[in-house]
């Protein structure tokens, strides 16, 4: 439960000094099995914003075998992660679906864990850290294998009007394209400070964003994080918004839900923390939908964007699983942190 991120650690140790279990390096990248936004790749899978908080994890994502690796979303400006613990081992039966009676037990005890919570408020160092740190996880990148940058913008920037917010956002795609990035996320699915809502719920919001990021970078592939959308037409509109103008669509993020320990208290602490995003297991009918219903409408609309499946992969069935539903590449966060070895196994899977 500990490769390329020791939830028993906190973020900043993380980050400073790990990863502390690093598997063994592959000693050979396969030949490319596909291409993903023109760039090669030995096997379409990888790991999403969140374990690799850095190069260092990033290096050990691609010795291991994950081939399409996501450094943690940036800003354009240092932001604090939120208090230690961040990681916890959630204990759900079944999916965590609306049905689901809340709260939900959240531990230390990792040894029965197939979900955990992802609660870190979407930290970054400053540009002139994380800039020179992305450039050397690019570099760490061997033929067939590629990173993609994330960023967001900051609620407040500048003047704190939206034109601000939207020039942010701008402002973080440049800073990434200048590490070199072969392709960039722009995480739409976390929740934005000062809000209860997530920006990829604003379609209208979204599309002025991604065009200002297209028109100033236009060269570097722009994909989307998506949340989950209970709403059918939301999706559609979001969609429609913004098809021809990015590269593709990730989903999903997380699911909500309250946590609690074993005393019946917030699990995590601090004001706004009752609920935390939610990974692994028990999101996986989750994602697994938001890629099939992307998937129909990229097929309706004739559109070329590319598909990411994210959202409890934790085995090959899983992967193949999302492939099916539509996907053209699938990532593990909570899988590839329990069992490093998944990346080779998709590998081999893929080879078949």
């Amino acid at each position: 439960m500990h490769a390329f991120y020791d939830p028993m650690r906190t973020y900043e140790d993380n980050l400073a000094h790990g990863p502390f279990a690093v598997p063994v390096a592959s000693t050979q990248v396969p030949a490319p099995s596909c291409s993903l936004w023109g760039v090669p790749v030995a096997a379409p899978f990888g790991v999403p914003a969140g374990p690799l908080v850095g190069a260092a994890a990033c290096e050990a994502a691609f010795g291991a075998g994950f081939d399409v690796n996501v450094y943690k979303t940036v800003r354009t400006r240092a932001h604090a992660a939120h208090a230690f613990p961040n990681t916890l081992a959630v204990h759900v039966e079944g999916d965590l679906a609306p049905h689901t009676p809340m709260p939900l037990l959240a531990d230390q005890e990792w040894r029965s864990a197939r979900s955990i919570s992802n609660s870190f408020g979407v930290p970054s160092s400053e540009p002139d850290v994380w800039q020179p740190d992305m450039a050397r996880a690019v570099a760490a990148a061997a033929p067939g294998q590629m990173l993609v940058g994330s960023f967001q913008g900051t609620v407040g920037s500048g003047d704190g009007s939206v034109d601000a917010y939207v020039a942010d956002h701008v402002l973080a795609a440049r800073l990434v394209a200048q590490t070199g990035v072969p392709a960039m996320e722009m995480n739409l699915s976390c929740p934005n400070e000062g809000t209860g809502r997530l920006l990829c719920f604003d379609p209208d919001l979204v599309g002025r964003i991604a065009r200002a990021v297209k028109e100033q970078v236009p060269d570097v592939p722009l994909v989307l994080k998506l949340a989950y959308f209970a709403d059918q037409a939301a999706l559609e509109r979001l969609v429609v918004a913004t098809d021809t103008v990015v590269d593709g669509y990730a989903a999903i993020n997380t699911l909500p839900a309250r946590l609690v320990d074993p005393a019946g208290r917030q699990a995590l602490p601090g004001a706004g923390r009752q609920v935390a995003g939610v990974c692994g297991a028990a999101i996986r009918w989750a994602g697994l939908e938001m890629i099939s219903r992307l998937a129909a409408l990229r097929a309706r609309r004739s559109s070329r964007v590319l598909l990411v499946g994210v959202g409890g992969v934790l085995s090959v069935a899983d992967h193949l699983a999302y492939r099916a539903a539509g996907a053209d590449a699938v990532m593990a966060a909570t899988g590839a942190m329990m069992d490093p070895g998944l990346g080779r196994a998709v590998r081999a899977a893929s080879a078949a």
